[in-house]
């Protein structure tokens, strides 16, 4: 992100002043491959310009003298940006940058390059820590706080390079000076990053997610229950505890790891409650983990199967859990509403798109088709 150049001059396409220095609108094609495209002033970057770096990234901006001065727009090689302030080619003051969906990433200080101060990291499931950066731009510190998609709940504690170390449940409030703080629950349980293995679902199995369901004085909404499920053999359901939104994150499925191979060699009796999380990892909540006095850290293994759902599943990078999935509404929910998902099993009896269909699911499939909205789902 420097806009400084040590580069050898290979080639230079433009107007030339008497020294055959680049004088005008001028294109120059650097030793490393690096080309920057603008105003020159004697060989001297003056005005509007762009530098094009040989790994697909770019930077332009307006030179002063040779270096990059004001506003400047770093674009990375995946296509996301950094909108910043430079001062004598480094950045230094406020920046803000995106991913190359337009999903704002970070917002805070840069000095000499380096994160500084207060800033906030931001996930692409709207998940974000907040608080003042070590010396080396890392989320490290004593009061720092990962803040949920609500923009309200929290962790407060420590973490080390972003990850959760020890923390409370917590509430962001914003002054009317616009700063930001926490009201911390001092009594309440501490939370740790709690990554689950092959053999250990979690380390507290009965601390309740704070955002999902855990009922306190600074947790303003409590997301989810468990109740019998209105869909016919389902036995238990996931239902809304309020009314929220489309795209609104209601719960979190987590579990134990296991491969993809583990499940397609098991008996469909034991995958009622796995899910893939990438192309080597399924997450699993098995028995009897499957119940809520085993088992009442995350909830959203508890969504049923509906061929219409109100909900998705999509990734989360959980403070507590690590990568998992969470359970986003495609639509408004009302209280009390079961929240539903569309499991994704192939149809084909092959199973050559996807997972192949249990029993169940072709039954419902069958079912469904003939005009019947709910089926079966655990």
């Amino acid at each position: 992100m420097d806009s400084g150049d040590e580069n050898i001059e290979e080639l230079v396409e433009g107007p030339l002043d008497d020294d055959d220095q680049p004088h005008g609108l001028c294109t120059v094609t650097y030793s490393s491959s690096d080309r920057f495209e603008g105003h020159f002033k004697h060989g001297e970057k003056n005005g509007k310009g762009k530098f094009f770096f040989f790994d697909g990234s770019t930077l332009e901006g307006f030179f002063i003298d040779d270096a990059l001065q004001g506003q400047g727009v770093y674009t990375y090689e995946d296509g996301g940006t950094l909108h910043g302030t430079y001062v004598d080619g480094e950045l230094n003051g406020p920046a803000i940058e995106y991913d190359v969906s337009g999903h704002l990433m970070f917002r805070g200080q840069y000095r000499d390059n380096s994160r500084c101060g207060k800033c906030w990291v931001y996930h692409p499931d709207r998940g974000c820590l907040f608080g003042d950066v070590n010396e080396d731009g890392e989320m490290t510190g004593e009061s720092l706080a990962y803040i949920y998609p609500d923009g309200l709940t929290a962790l407060y504690g420590s973490f080390v390079e972003g990850e959760l170390i020890q923390a409370r449940l917590a509430t962001l409030v914003s002054t009317e000076a616009g700063e930001t703080r926490f009201e911390v629950a001092l009594d309440g349980p501490v939370y740790s990053y709690d990554k689950s293995t092959s053999t250990c679902i979690a380390t507290h199995a009965l601390l309740p997610d704070p955002y999902e369901s855990q009922s306190s004085p600074l947790c303003l909404y409590v997301r989810v229950f468990v109740a019998d499920s209105h869909i016919q053999g389902a036995g238990e359901g996931l239902f809304a505890k309020m009314d929220a939104g489309p795209d609104v994150i209601m719960a979190f499925y987590n579990g134990v790891r296991i491969t993809h191979s583990q499940v397609d060699s098991r008996d469909w009796a034991l995958n009622g409650n796995t899910i893939s999380l990438d192309a080597d990892t399924v997450i699993d909540v098995p028995r009897p983990f499957d119940q809520t006095d085993r088992y009442c850290a995350s909830l959203a293994h508890k969504g049923n199967h509906c061929f219409t759902p109100n909900c998705k599943y999509e990734p989360f990078a959980h403070p507590r859990f690590g990568p998992i999935k969470c359970l986003r509404t495609l639509r408004a929910v009302q209280k009390d509403e079961e929240l539903t998902v569309a499991y994704g099993y192939d149809h084909d009896s092959a199973g050559n798109s996807g997972p192949e269909a249990p029993s169940w699911y072709k039954q419902a499939l069958e079912a469904f088709l003939r005009g019947q909205a709910y089926s079966t789902g655990q």
